[in-house]
């Protein structure tokens, strides 16, 4: 599936929104700024994956979409397994980075990551209209590209390209780098594009 320039732009849009949304609360959270890149829409071919993704230690809290497009997709906040920890050290009041993850751990990011994915989804529901809603979330702690690659077997349609939606969240005060990626089904993906298509259009 290609798409247009204008879809593109749309896209980006509808990103940038959810993301400005999920920036703001992991700000609030850490009570420290957090730095948005603009996001980026890509579409990659499953077998170069990798390429985007990487293959370094990560921690991924993924969110299955809900609500009115049952089994939409996916969003997903990623970050770095050192980013992992020093995002829990916040949270939790510790210091030391250099220790395995553990149960305390894996809570926190569930509850940091379900906060910030309920707020990048409210901020793309009021661009569109509907709501996506996520499911319970789910921790992985793997290699990125292995742990996306067991997201998208998932999927319940057949698919050989996915579109990444994709926007780097920055903390310099903590240097917790991590991602946002909206991963949207075919389905999910045509039904945004007509919502944002009929908004665009000028009116009668």
């Amino acid at each position: 599936m290609s798409l247009s320039d204008i879809q593109k732009d749309a896209l980006q849009e509808l990103g940038n929104i959810g993301a400005a949304h999920a920036a703001t609360t992991l700000s609030q959270m850490l009570n420290s700024p957090v730095e948005m890149s603009v996001p980026k829409v890509i579409a990659v071919d499953i077998a170069k994956l990798s390429e985007y993704i990487g293959e370094d230690p990560s921690a991924m809290v993924a969110f299955e979409l809900q609500g009115e497009i049952p089994h939409g997709g996916y969003v997903i906040w990623y970050l770095s397994r050192d980013s992992a920890i020093r995002i829990t050290n916040t949270m939790l009041g510790m210091t030391d980075t250099d220790r395995p993850f553990n149960e305390m751990d894996e809570s926190a990011l569930r509850e940091v990551g379900n906060i910030m994915v309920s707020a990048y989804l409210d901020g793309t529901a009021e661009l569109l209209g509907f709501v996506m809603l996520p499911s319970p979330p789910s921790l992985v702690i793997d290699m990125a590209h292995a742990a996306m690659q067991s997201l998208i077997a998932q999927m319940a349609e057949e698919i050989n390209e996915v579109f990444l939606f994709r926007t780097d969240l920055t903390c310099l005060e903590h240097k917790i780098d991590s991602d946002i990626i909206l991963m949207p089904e075919n389905s999910s993906l045509h039904k945004m594009l007509n919502l944002l298509e009929e908004m665009m259009k000028p009116p009668v």
